[in-house]
């Protein structure tokens, strides 16, 4: 093992064993150095490595701190290598998409609060009939977004935020070029806002599974 894996691990150790809480500053570099029967190189870089990821908060002058291990906060490193996704796995995140999304809508259906059911169909229906594809790509992920937040699994939000972004290019194109794009985007919004408002947890999934799924057969057709 390399030494900055080993000095990684054993960080992880300190953080997963409790010795290391979220919030609680690290000892000196020397005193961890020579706890962990480290050289103070390699556990510099394993810092580094771990703040990129943000397990780690290194704060200039006053030391280096575990984060908050928020399931958002890590997740954004999810963000970030989603953001090298090649055109030809856009379809590979539909269908996580697919797989992940309906649940969280089915979720929804049985926590979500008649406020935010409101905050929804106002956003629908301040969208209008005849939305342009831009604006109507926005209100999805918006949409969307607030449905899973309301599934109350902070974990399963964070992975959907990070795997929308890959597929909003291909739903603009398939706006552009599919001729009842729009309007049939339009009416899947509406069915699965009945569904959450009927609290049939079931026909949100089914609503949810068909509005994914319908991007994802246009673009398979047209790759």
């Amino acid at each position: 093992m390399a030494v900055t894996d080993e000095a990684i691990e054993k960080i992880k150790g300190m953080i997963v064993s409790g010795a290391l809480r979220p919030g609680d500053r690290l000892p000196k570099e020397s005193e961890l150095a020579a706890e962990l029967g480290l050289s103070r190189n390699s556990l510099r870089e394993a810092v580094r490595a771990l703040s990129l990821i943000r397990i780690l908060d290194v704060r200039q002058g006053d030391g280096t701190y575990v984060t908050s291990l928020d399931p958002q906060l890590l997740l954004e490193a999810l963000s970030f290598v989603v953001d090298f996704h090649r055109d030809d796995t856009v379809l590979e995140f539909l269908a996580v998409r697919r797989i992940l999304e309906p649940s969280a809508t089915a979720m929804a259906a049985l926590r979500i609060s008649e406020q935010q059911l409101d905050a929804l169909g106002a956003q629908l229906d301040a969208l209008g009939g005849a939305p342009s594809v831009e604006e109507l790509v926005a209100c999805d992920l918006e949409f969307h977004r607030g449905i899973v937040q309301s599934s109350g699994n902070s974990v399963l939000c964070s992975l959907l935020d990070g795997l929308s972004g890959p597929t909003t290019r291909a739903r603009i194109w398939r706006g552009l070029t599919q001729e009842d794009a729009v309007s049939r985007t339009l009416h899947e919004h509406r069915a699965i806002l009945g569904a959450l408002r009927d609290r049939d947890a079931e026909a949100a999934r089914s609503w949810a599974t068909v509005h994914i799924a319908s991007v994802e057969q246009w673009l398979r057709s047209t790759l």
